[in-house]
């Protein structure tokens, strides 16, 4: 006999595909009617699902949608947390498909947000639907999807200090995350924190001539590139004073644990076109994307970058700068690290400026949990297989507020894959993953209930 969700399955894509065609960029004011409209859009949906008091709460940014159903008040309650905004989709001409018009190809869902986060969102309205049409939702639900994820969350932690008693919860369940493969699922259970600054370095006080000046000014271009090479010694290490100082060091026996997962050095290289490995000396690639703390340049800019020729020293050159933390460093130590070694590099004759912006702090999770088991107890039912529990290498600085705040901690319980090229142009997101999803979810609720009897 057919399930609700094999009764529904073409609605569910079709609405999710709906939802992908609104360009809800949070970082770009010119879309902010699409990022309206997109909030808009889900509240009608989880209204339709079966959510109660479904509201728009208005933030100093961008709305939040929170709904509810409250069952029982002696019943455990899950909080589902999720964004609906996306990352800006440029450059575009390197979509294979148009960003904003979701196609489908290869079992594969192509468009921005289709698996961050849109996607997996869409998931936990689909699967509340589903548990109301079939034997009725096992506990109280609540969500809480915001519209700033994608620039630092800015006013969630002010949302959440001011609502802590209708936030009220047992756990907080999130879907923004990924697992090692189809074959092999996976649960996340550490994310790692992010400090992100922006630098400016000037020189002269405009452009110069560079056939006139060239040679007897300092550039900043080129000394930005020289002060940026320097982060990073001859064996990948950061070398910002005292930036390792307060780095959880994993025992052999964990990271001999870490190496049991599945991963091929020859399979990582050629999925992303490269022709050997990169990183800091003596650990592993799955060490150096989960336990291990990161320097990279997201951006550099500064001059002449038009059609032709014009021979300019620029007056002024930007980075972008990201560090992602591991536990037990925090973002404040590090934002203060890094501000005062940026400046104390910078030669004579410029200037530096350094602006932080939006940053968050690391997280390991248990995994002795009655959420955590009910979480891996699900993903065995529906994928066969128990879940191999691993450290994320990303950031979702909101998981550490949500404990320091309401208490909570959070079962991440993703379903995109690495592969998916989450921030990058074709994004995609599997339409097996969304309907796994769909089908695992009310199993966490069901197991979650009976071991909280």
């Amino acid at each position: 006999m057919p399930t609700y969700l094999d009764q529904n399955k073409d609605r569910f894509l079709s609405e999710l595909l709906d939802w992908l065609r609104i360009p809800s960029v949070s970082a770009d004011p010119k879309f902010k009617g699409d990022v309206l409209k997109a909030a808009d859009f889900l509240k009608t949906r989880l209204e339709e699902a079966g959510v109660e008091n479904v509201e728009l709460c208005q933030t100093a940014g961008y709305p939040i949608v929170y709904g509810d159903k409250i069952i029982d008040p002696s019943l455990p309650t899950v909080l589902v947390y999720g964004h609906y905004d996306v990352q800006p989709a440029d450059p575009y001409e390197l979509w294979t498909s148009p960003p904003f018009e979701p196609v489908i190809k290869d079992e594969k869902i192509y468009a921005r947000g289709a698996c961050d986060d849109k996607g997996q969102v869409y998931m936990h309205v689909k699967a509340f639907e589903m548990m109301s049409q079939d034997g009725g939702v096992p506990c109280n639900v609540k969500f809480m999807i915001e519209g700033e994820e994608e620039v630092g969350s800015n006013n969630l932690g002010i949302f959440v200090k001011a609502n802590k008693e209708k936030l009220k919860a047992n756990v907080i369940l999130i879907s923004d995350t990924g697992m090692l493969s189809n074959d092999v699922p996976s649960i996340e259970v550490g994310l790692r924190g992010l400090s992100y600054h922006e630098v400016e370095v000037t020189g002269p006080n405009r452009d110069l001539h560079s056939g006139i000046y060239g040679g007897a000014v300092p550039n900043p271009i080129n000394v930005l590139c020289q002060m940026i090479a320097s982060l990073h010694d001859e064996n990948n290490h950061i070398t910002i004073a005292g930036f390792y100082d307060n780095v959880d060091e994993l025992s052999a026996e964990e990271r001999a644990e870490m190496a049991k997962a599945p991963h091929s050095d020859e399979d990582f290289k050629k999925s992303i076109g490269l022709k050997d490995i990169h990183g800091e000396k003596g650990y592993s690639t799955i060490e150096r994307t989960s336990i291990r703390p990161t320097l990279d340049v997201n951006g550099i800019w500064g001059g002449y970058t038009g059609e032709g020729a014009k021979t300019v020293i620029a007056s002024k050159a930007y980075a972008k700068i990201s560090m992602r933390l591991v536990p037990h460093q925090t973002s404040a130590e590090i934002t203060q690290k890094f501000q005062e070694h940026f400046q104390k590099i910078a030669p004579q004759g410029v200037t530096v400026k350094v602006t932080p912006h939006h940053g968050g702090e690391p997280v390991v999770t248990p995994t002795d949990s009655v959420a955590y088991q009910a979480a891996a107890k699900a993903i065995e039912a529906t994928y066969g297989k128990k879940p191999v529990p691993t450290r994320g290498g990303g950031s979702i600085p909101i998981v550490a507020m949500f404990k320091s705040e309401l208490g909570l901690d959070t079962v991440l319980l993703g379903f995109g894959l690495d592969s998916d090229a989450i921030h990058s142009p074709n994004e995609h997101f599997g339409v097996f993953n969304f309907f796994k999803g769909i089908e695992t979810i009310p199993h966490f609720y069901r197991n979650y209930v009976a071991a909280s009897r």
